[in-house]
């Protein structure tokens, strides 16, 4: 694919940095924000089909829009799990009624959503999943535990994979439902704080939670097709705004090592200069794969790729930092006596990046067997980590 930015997409882009300049700075609360974003038409930009978006844009347009919004200082999007997961799947798999009732308040900034994937003996083992779904009626009662649940406490709904068939093993007899948060005593959330002091992350137990049985997308049984085209959804466009945050903490690295003097250092020099020159690796990567699809190893080769980089340049924060690196931000207080700079923060929660969203030793496996053709592994050891 030949990836470049036309005098067209520069204009968009031009018009996306405007209107976050314009904009960014007096954003309020997360939510309130992604109300204003969706009001402007900025929310669905890549949903091609039925309208449901707000405006239409190109490929490269899209990437455009995600680089501005990670250089312009914005707030961390709240609707991103909506917006880049749940909306492409229903386009894929939902019915018409679903995507009806589900994309538009979506692109509007009015309902967030979380993914109900991980469970406690089950991360990146969707296989192993447990959490069960009974039909009654008209209704799916879901009963179980999720973990590690991206903004569950902010969300409105999660869709969550299901066992609905009880004799069921691995893949076979999983279901994905939509399950609205909002049912106190039946859906519980607990935030779990992190070592950066932070709980983006959560548990989340269902004990009866229902759910409309016209809330199945892609039918029963099917959920293990479903979420694992979710998952190919995940590393999109997505990576390369993500990349522009990861220059903007390269940055960062290097004026920490200017000014303490580390940089003087050779081995520290040759770090920050391979850092620098595998984030330009990245960024050719995710361009060249961007436009491809089929390609079942392409997102398992960029998040192995991504998350050693990203872990890397943490512990090199704290490296050109040397001993002042264990000291928090002045001024300290009693009521905030776990403050972290950005390059502390860099640090704590990059060490999490080869873990979640699939371990190192889960994309390997992925790509051994899916790209390569490499014999399975047994079946007592596969989701180990």
């Amino acid at each position: 694919m030949d990836f470049g930015f036309t005098a067209e997409d520069e204009a968009f882009r031009e018009e996306a940095r405007e209107w976050l300049a314009a904009h960014a700075d007096g954003a309020a609360d997360r939510r309130t924000w992604e109300r204003t974003l969706g009001k402007a038409g900025w929310i669905g930009l890549g949903w091609t089909r039925g309208g449901y978006g707000n405006r239409t844009a190109t490929l490269t347009q899209q990437v455009a829009w995600a680089e501005e919004y990670a250089r312009s200082g914005a707030p961390p999007r709240s609707g991103h799990i909506g917006e880049n997961l749940l909306a492409p799947t229903l386009l894929a798999h939902g019915s018409d009624e679903q995507r009806a009732r589900f994309l538009p308040p979506v692109a509007a900034g009015e309902e967030l959503w979380c993914q109900g994937y991980s469970e406690p003996g089950a991360g990146s083992d969707l296989a192993g999943v447990r959490t069960a779904a009974v039909r009654e009626g008209s209704y799916y009662r879901v009963t179980g535990q999720k973990l590690w649940t991206s903004l569950a406490h902010e969300a409105d709904w999660c869709f969550v994979l299901t066992r609905t068939d009880p004799g069921s093993r691995r893949h076979h007899g999983l279901t994905f439902l939509l399950v609205p948060m909002d049912q106190p005593g039946r859906v519980e959330v607990r935030p779990i704080r992190q070592l950066t002091g932070t709980s983006e992350f959560n548990e989340v137990f269902f004990d009866g939670a229902r759910a409309r049985a016209e809330h199945v997308v892609g039918g029963e049984g099917g959920g293990w097709r479903v979420a694992m085209s979710l998952l190919g959804f995940e590393r999109g466009v997505s990576t390369l705004a993500q990349q522009t945050g990861f220059a903007q903490e390269l940055e960062r690295v290097v004026r920490e090592a200017v000014e303490s003097g580390a940089v003087r250092d050779p081995v520290v020099r040759d770090r920050l200069v391979r850092q620098w020159a595998e984030l330009r690796v990245l960024r050719w990567n995710s361009l060249r794969t961007l436009g491809r699809s089929g390609d079942a190893g392409a997102p398992s080769v960029a998040k192995l790729l991504w998350a050693g980089w990203h872990q890397r340049l943490g512990e090199l924060a704290m490296l050109v930092r040397g001993a002042a690196a264990t000291v928090g931000p002045a001024p300290w207080s009693a009521a905030a006596p776990y403050e972290l700079d950005a390059l502390q923060h860099l640090f704590l929660f990059s060490r999490a990046d080869t873990i979640y969203g699939g371990s190192d030793q889960i994309q390997r496996t992925i790509i051994a067997e899916r790209v390569l053709g490499l014999p399975r592994e047994p079946k007592g050891r596969q989701g180990a980590v």
